[in-house]
């Protein structure tokens, strides 16, 4: 750790990701070096950092802030009830609104984001909201659905440059991004679980005493704690890293080879089955959302193992699984090919084939350095910066889907 301290020394960003990732031998190893190198700038501030024992009122001031972000998020919940706005309607819509904005202008202000740097992102996210509640109402609109679920995505990369301090040429910084979702997931996770506990005895004490709340307390209390719960999670994963840091890297560790062995298992069964993705549209359907979840563990599993001590073993069941995958696409691709060449281009068909051709693209980057890198000399930072590289082809996907193809198919189909 002392050496890897002593190569980074210069670049903040490499400091704290070793710091988040084993917080107890970065002090050690840091104090250990701190006699050799106490004359840097950037050694000082890690000194104080490190040894700041009183408490930070800024702490303070963040949770109050946290706070505010929490209400307006349960404000933004509750717009069906205040407004009077069918249920169905908005939340199909404004689902992403009710977080991503907010956890946005969170980090917005954990970097300290010049105001040129934030126009972009509330005028991309403003469009994105006048957009998608001004389209017309079709019910059975394809494009409508395919809007609503890319907007999502749109909203996710406006988060994710936010994120990495609004800076779009770091693709280096992706993976720290896709590293603090699947931590946010995993304290959210946590939270829900503490807060249904609480929730389900606060409901049954005033039952015995012949009180029902369930209906207010589940209108109010509720959905405001389930909005506040992933803003909440980001500020315990920003702030105390430790809390998941070991946790999340384990379980990409564990899950890892038991998605490669399912995924394996399952090609194998399908064979069997009879069934395929060709002639089964929902089939085609689970298809594709199990290659979106396994692209999911990758990019995760890569983003937790740069100072892992097993990243030889990590790598090869990473390329395994790269290699299984890459059979999955290949499946799903000539799939929706198929069914296009039978019966014709729409909307859906459309959008699944985009995607499968950009996951496809994506895999075979990542895979290609996964290759280079299971040799002796690893290079993890090339696989991040493989993944990284592709956040803006998403970005620009997510804006044809969103905003070109109602124009291209119609509002109505």
């Amino acid at each position: 750790m002392k050496k890897t301290i002593m190569t980074h020394l210069n670049d903040p960003g490499k400091l704290e990701q070793l710091y988040r990732s084993n917080k107890s031998a970065f002090k050690q190893a840091f104090a250990a070096l701190y006699p050799e190198i106490q004359d840097r700038p950037l050694a000082e501030f890690w000194h104080e950092r490190l040894n700041h024992s009183s408490i930070d009122t800024r702490t303070k001031k963040e949770w109050w802030f946290l706070i505010i972000l929490a209400i307006a998020a349960g404000l933004i919940a509750k717009f069906p009830a205040l407004f009077q706005i069918e249920e169905d309607y908005f939340y199909a819509r404004n689902i992403g609104f009710v977080v991503f904005p907010v956890l946005t202008v969170y980090f917005a202000r954990m970097h300290q984001l010049a105001i040129k740097r934030m126009i972009p992102i509330v005028l991309a996210s403003l469009s994105g909201a006048l957009f998608i509640n001004f389209f017309p109402d079709y019910p059975e609109s394809d494009t409508l659905r395919l809007s609503s679920l890319h907007l999502l995505l749109f909203l996710w990369v406006l988060l994710g440059w936010t994120f990495i301090g609004g800076k779009t040429h770091l693709p280096e910084k992706w993976p720290e991004y896709l590293k603090y979702n699947g931590e946010t997931a995993i304290m959210t996770a946590l939270i829900l679980v503490a807060g249904g506990i609480f929730s389900a005895l606060t409901i049954g004490l005033f039952a015995t005493i012949g009180t029902d709340i369930e209906a207010v307390y589940f209108d109010y209390v509720g959905i405001f704690g389930l909005c506040a719960a992933p803003i909440a999670a980001t500020h315990l994963t920003r702030y105390n890293p430790q809390l998941v840091g070991r946790i999340s890297p384990l379980i990409a560790r564990i899950f890892s080879p038991l998605v490669a062995a399912m995924l394996a298992i399952f090609l194998i069964a399908m064979v069997y089955s009879g069934k395929n993705p060709y002639n089964d549209r929902e089939f085609l359907l689970v298809f594709n959302a199990l290659l979106i979840g396994v692209m999911a563990v990758i990019f995760f599993t890569v983003s937790g193992i740069e100072y892992s001590p097993f990243q030889k073993r990590e790598i090869r069941v990473l390329l395994l699984l790269s290699f299984l995958t890459l059979i999955v696409n290949g499946v799903a691709l000539s799939a929706i090919l198929f069914r296009i060449s039978e019966w014709g281009i729409s909307p859906n068909r459309t959008a699944v084939l985009g995607a499968n051709v950009l996951v496809l693209a994506h895999l075979l980057l990542v895979t290609t350095q996964l290759w280079r890198s299971r040799s002796e000399t690893l290079n993890i930072a090339s696989i991040g910066k493989a993944i990284g590289w592709f956040m803006p082809v998403y970005f620009i996907w997510s804006i044809l889907v969103t905003f070109v193809f109602p124009f291209v198919f119609g509002f109505d189909r």
